[in-house]
């Protein structure tokens, strides 16, 4: 089953807000065996919003929006969608309850404002926001099925999952079932891994592709296969794993669609190893991804941001002769902050980078992009020099990420 997505709202076109919502719902969707179709970004305009419901409409059977359904001026959205499928706008009295408890939950007051959201088309049918005042609507014509949704991600995301895609279920009958199998490569960039499985990629069953999702050191293999008969689907895909298994080896680091800071954390916990940083140039990425993940307060012991040469030489014991005679940004420097941190914490691991993220600050020895690296389990220390092109914050993200992979495959060893 296909779906398009509308996605409303003039702060979307200009930049103040990034569109998250279609990317959820395709996320959770897909699952499903369903896909999305196509997704239209869109301003505030009435025009706009009958064109892109008629477009859409004419791809599929299901269009899902988010936006526009706020008490101020400019979301109409609601009016817009009454012009097309007709009817008037009326106070619903069920809606009218929903908001005035939303209202009283929040320890808010109702004002005019809050009490025009119980205005819906009579052309459609509410479903109670449970998490917010703006009723979701849905509306049927020609057997196609519109739903309109908050914009706002978390009220569209628990609404979704309530109501929504239960009851687009039930009224779409598909049979379809859709499997998927993620695969985290390192080690090998995306021309030289699709090189390395064109055999494999030609061999593939009609119903089931490939997909490469590559960011910088990290490949996501997505293996992807479509059918009614769900147990065929499996027998294949446990097939192709275990031959993917075979022909990539160790740069496989997981089975599973994980960043590389849920990997970590997996191998820490197995082990039971505790790990720190210390940081410099990513100015404490590092320890924001490890952090970014659930239970990681159960391996994570805390970082040393080491911005300063001072608090290199403090904190994490770096001498004053090496930062003299090596400079901060150096392979003696790194080793010294990554054992000092394990010493200040009482840590089993550490990752440690000192560099250039520029735009300033370059050398003809060190350029912009110049970082050090280095990580520690037990006794064992690795180091490793990179010149990172682009921006200051693609500069921070790749030290972020390299680091990572470095102490990554360290613990699979």
């Amino acid at each position: 089953m296909e779906v398009s997505v509308i996605v409303i709202g003039d702060e979307l076109l200009i930049g103040q807000v990034i569109d998250t919502n279609s990317g959820w719902i395709a996320r959770h969707l897909n699952p499903l065996g369903w896909s999305v179709k196509s997704v239209r970004v869109i301003g505030d305009s009435a025009d706009e919003i009958l064109s892109a419901v008629e477009d859409a409409f004419n791809e599929t059977d299901i269009v899902l929006t988010t936006g526009g359904l706020g008490p101020t001026k400019d979301d109409i959205t609601k009016t817009t969608l009454c012009k097309y499928f007709g009817g008037e706008l009326v106070l619903d009295e069920a809606t009218l309850r929903n908001v005035e408890e939303i209202v009283a939950k929040r320890h808010l007051s109702m004002n005019p404002l809050n009490e025009a959201q119980a205005l819906v088309p009579t052309s459609c049918r509410v479903i109670q926001n449970q998490v917010g005042t703006a009723p979701i609507m849905w509306f049927e014509k020609n057997e196609k099925v519109l739903v309109a949704m908050p914009g706002v991600p978390f009220e569209m995301e628990a609404m979704m999952e309530r109501e929504v895609i239960p009851q687009l279920l039930n009224h779409f009958c598909v049979n379809d079932c859709i499997e998927h199998r993620t695969f985290i490569v390192v080690g090998i960039a995306e021309s030289a891994l699709a090189i390395k499985l064109d055999q494999f990629e030609q061999e593939l069953p009609s119903y089931i592709h490939l997909a490469y999702l590559p960011k910088p050191g990290i490949v996501r293999l997505r293996l992807t296969g479509t059918s009614t008969d769900r147990e065929q689907i499996n027998r294949d895909m446990a097939m192709l794993s275990e031959k993917l298994d075979n022909i990539l080896g160790n740069a496989i680091v997981c089975h599973e669609d994980k960043s590389i800071s849920e990997i970590i954390g997996d191998k820490l916990k197995e082990r039971g190893l505790t790990l720190a940083t210390a940081e410099s140039c990513t100015g404490g990425n590092i320890a924001h991804q490890i952090t970014s993940v659930a239970g990681s307060s159960a391996y994570f012991l805390g970082s040393v941001v080491s911005y300063a040469n001072e608090v290199k030489t403090n904190l994490l014991k770096v001498p004053t002769e090496v930062l003299d005679s090596h400079g901060a940004v150096s392979e003696p420097t790194v080793k010294q902050m990554v054992q000092g941190v394990c010493e200040l914490l009482g840590v089993d691991c550490a990752m440690a980078t000192s560099g250039i993220a520029g735009p300033g600050g370059g050398t003809p020895t060190k350029p912009v992009g110049t970082v050090w690296m280095a990580v520690k389990c037990g006794d064992r220390i690795e180091t490793q020099c990179k010149h990172f092109p682009g921006s200051r914050d693609r500069v921070i993200d790749r030290a972020t990420t390299e680091v990572q992979i470095m102490l990554l495959k360290m613990l699979l060893e």
